[in-house]
């Protein structure tokens, strides 16, 4: 812990510890290895935001907001549109998780730049800060959403919540007061009625497409209210661990308390802020699935095995993991949750990618006649390392009666084995080439990188509409 977090938390709560640091946070605070992880985060959330406002739940998104007459100023990347603040920040939130290409914190459970990002790019348009306070909302904004989301996973998750959009909307209300410079008073307001906007369930794996629209709405609460908060409308003190607050509701009568180390959940691997531990997705789907996929493609490749070849597959990983192996492919959204789906992918093409999800491949028989070998199971071993490790032990059975077993505990693009900036590029331009162009998503390539030294955000944020 720093001696700045130590100081905080020795002497109050979890929200107040919270709400002043972000309050106080500055530019020079943040050191070199988590400015490079910003970056990252941030270019690898506008890709996939970008991509995903091509998807049809964005679309829907957008023309409902379109019917009931919203208009403004701020632009919605990866589209034409412009709207208002609190509207393109739905809208953005949507198509940054529209994918399930977004970043996540691993020890939370949580997705933060699906809301992080498109909060800081609203907001931003309508107060131009400087390209160095725009990194700085997104480090406040990462901390307040991993550190939350740590301290009560799994048993929301055992509850049936979705962590980003029940924590999400703590971490649009704070990247909206670093921007509008709010003091730690005014955060703590703005925590106490994003309280009562957290929200979402997990009823998405059972059918729709309601996960889309988590990150949106946590983007447009938390933002509405910190501005609500900064207009003088109170809200509950010290909300998260008061006994009516989030820890109660959302983890239960053991939630954690007014005690709770908030800057220690989760840890600190790469740095003592929580977006140098995040991780990047290689694979569109449920990360929760991403160490069985690298297991499986890592025997398929090394051994040479055809589909063919493959006779079963027995996965082995923690509970939370497990559930995943009932889930059926009907949908992109169970498709993407679905671990006997996506190792079939897997056998089949030796890659999971976007299109495989897509109703094409979900109708592929070449994939379908393989999710039969897939079984799935939860370990006490295994699961009695998570949240801390991420593992899976996959064993595969040949037709010929050979036997290949991998065990992946850190899944590529974890805190611990990152992409690197060339696939993260890579990644990026294969997202965001195709809806802006091959010339404007390399200069907003650029401008990302370029951000520390950027004097207004404005330039970078108007290339990432369309047709500008």
């Amino acid at each position: 812990m720093s001696v700045q977090h130590a100081v905080l938390q020795d002497k109050i709560g979890p929200t107040k510890a919270l709400c002043r640091w972000a309050a106080d946070l500055r530019f020079d605070d943040i050191d070199p290895v988590t400015l490079a992880r910003t970056r990252a985060h941030t270019l690898d959330s506008i890709g996939v935001c970008v991509a995903g406002s091509q998807e049809d739940v964005a679309r829907i998104a957008a023309e409902t907001l379109s019917d009931v007459g919203v208009s403004g100023d701020v632009p919605v990347a990866g589209t034409g549109l412009r709207a208002d603040m609190l509207s393109a920040a739905f809208l953005m939130g949507t198509g940054c998780h529209g994918l399930e290409l977004d970043d996540g914190f691993r020890p939370g459970s949580v997705h933060p730049g699906c809301v992080v990002i498109p909060t800081a790019l609203a907001v931003a348009a309508t107060v131009n800060p400087s390209g160095q306070r725009f990194l700085t909302s997104i480090v406040a904004g990462y901390e307040v959403a991993a550190r939350i989301a740590a301290l009560v996973h799994p048993k929301p998750r055992w509850r049936g919540f979705h962590n980003t959009s029940t924590v999400g909307v703590f971490a649009a209300a704070t990247v909206t007061a670093v921007l509008k410079g709010f003091d730690a008073d005014t955060l703590e307001n703005a925590f106490g009625l994003a309280a009562s906007s957290s929200s979402g369930i997990r009823s998405y794996v059972d059918g729709g497409d309601v996960k889309r629209i988590h990150p949106g709405l946590a983007a447009r609460d938390g933002i509405l209210s910190a501005l609500l908060a900064a207009k003088g409308h109170q809200g509950a003190p010290d909300v998260l661990e008061i006994p009516s607050g989030f820890f109660h509701a959302f983890a239960g009568d053991d939630a954690v308390g007014a005690d709770a180390d908030i800057f220690q959940a989760g840890g600190q691997t790469n740095s003592r802020f929580a977006i140098a531990d995040c991780y990047v997705k290689p694979y569109a789907c449920c990360r929760h699935l991403h160490p069985g996929i690298d297991a499986v493609l890592d025997i398929l490749i090394d051994n040479d095995l055809a589909p063919d070849d493959v006779a079963s597959i027995d996965v082995a990983t923690y509970r939370v993991a497990a559930t995943h192996g009932i889930i059926g492919w009907s949908e992109m959204t169970t498709a993407q949750m679905s671990y006997p789906f996506i190792l079939a992918a897997a056998i089949q093409h030796r890659s999971v990618v976007l299109s495989h999800f897509w109703e094409a491949g979900r109708r592929d028989e070449s994939v379908l006649r393989h999710c039969d070998k897939v079984r799935v199971a939860a370990d006490d071993a295994l699961d009695a390392t998570y949240p801390e490790k991420r593992p899976a032990r996959v064993e595969l059975r040949t037709v010929d009666g050979r036997s290949f077993t991998k065990q992946v505990d850190e899944p590529l693009g974890s805190a611990t084995n990152q992409l690197t900036d060339d696939r993260l590029q890579e990644k990026f331009l294969g997202l965001a080439a195709p809806v802006l162009g091959q010339v404007a998503a390399k200069d907003v390539l650029e401008r990302v990188w370029a951000l520390d030294t950027a004097d207004s955000v404005h330039p970078f944020i108007d290339r990432l509409r369309v047709g500008d």
